[in-house]
């Protein structure tokens, strides 16, 4: 498990490119019967991504980094199906995961393993510390609180998906969901926000190998940007700004955690304030 400190927005001016994807792009999380996983000191998450080969099942490891007797001692985990589809068996019980479903597993869970039906079947990881016990429960994509917001006229319409949160399936830190920016659209968390009460990581999927995203991040005056493929994440200090346009449109996972699990809790930027001083 690789693992990654946290960073102050003052450091973010002088980096390089390479340098910043280093400390905030996760990529080639997916490579067919492993597991890869990040420790992340934004709110001590722990991000990963698993693709099984299809006959052939992998166990959630624990990682001695976590100092725990079991993966989910301590912790509460969220598996996100972005292609494929496959199952999850948590303590004896099997969980079937299709595109956009999410799996919530509590605290306390010991033996996890993931089971691919397809080649490609990718399964994203993200979990955080927990000090309640929840109970494990699916939350399939058709049954996730589902909103429409932005406008055509902006390129930012998309379809906000909501698996885990305070109005529905419950967890200790923990808020996910899947937005879906519709066909022609290409911005999204358009207009951006911030929210220091909370770290995000996003996670972009449903692109073309040809297609790219540009994510944005950084203060007011001071934004940078990545540019993502297609099963890349990236992680959004509380205190960054975050969004993105790709060069068409796309999916993308959003997990948060940290202080508060209330979804509006962000302090709104207008466009005019990205750009600071130059506007």
């Amino acid at each position: 498990m690789e693992i990654r400190h946290a960073t102050h927005p003052d450091e973010l001016v002088g980096m390089s490119d390479e340098e910043l994807r280093a400390r905030f792009v996760i990529s080639d999380l997916f490579t067919p019967g492993l597991l890869k996983a990040v420790y992340s000191h934004e709110d001590r998450m722990v991000l990963g991504g698993v693709s099984p080969i299809p006959g052939t099942a992998v166990e959630l490891e624990n990682f001695a980094d976590l100092r725990a007797e079991y993966f989910c001692q301590r912790r509460e985990l969220a598996v996100s199906g972005l292609s494929g589809s496959g199952s999850v068996v948590v303590d004896g019980t099997r969980y079937p995961i299709g595109h956009m479903d999410v799996l919530y597993i509590g605290r306390g869970a010991r033996d996890i393993s993931f089971e691919a039906d397809v080649t490609d079947t990718r399964f994203f990881l993200s979990s955080a510390v927990s000090h309640s016990d929840y109970p494990t429960t699916l939350v399939p994509a058709a049954e996730a609180l589902t909103t429409e917001t932005g406008e055509q006229e902006h390129a930012n319409r998309r379809i906000v998906r909501k698996h885990i949160h305070e109005d529905g399936v419950r967890s200790s830190q923990l808020v996910l969901g899947i937005t879906a920016p519709e066909p022609g659209n290409i911005w999204n968390s358009m207009p951006p926000h911030t929210h220091d009460r909370r770290t995000e990581v996003y996670v972009y999927f449903d692109l073309d190998e040809n297609e790219r995203l540009f994510h944005f991040m950084g203060v007011p005056g001071q934004t940078r940007h990545v540019v993502l493929r297609n099963g890349d994440a990236v992680i959004s200090p509380a205190w960054s700004m975050h969004f993105g346009a790709g060069t068409t449109n796309y999916s993308f996972l959003w997990v948060m955690a940290g202080e508060n699990q209330m979804f509006a809790d962000m302090d709104q930027i207008s466009v005019p304030e990205v750009a600071g001083s130059i506007s």
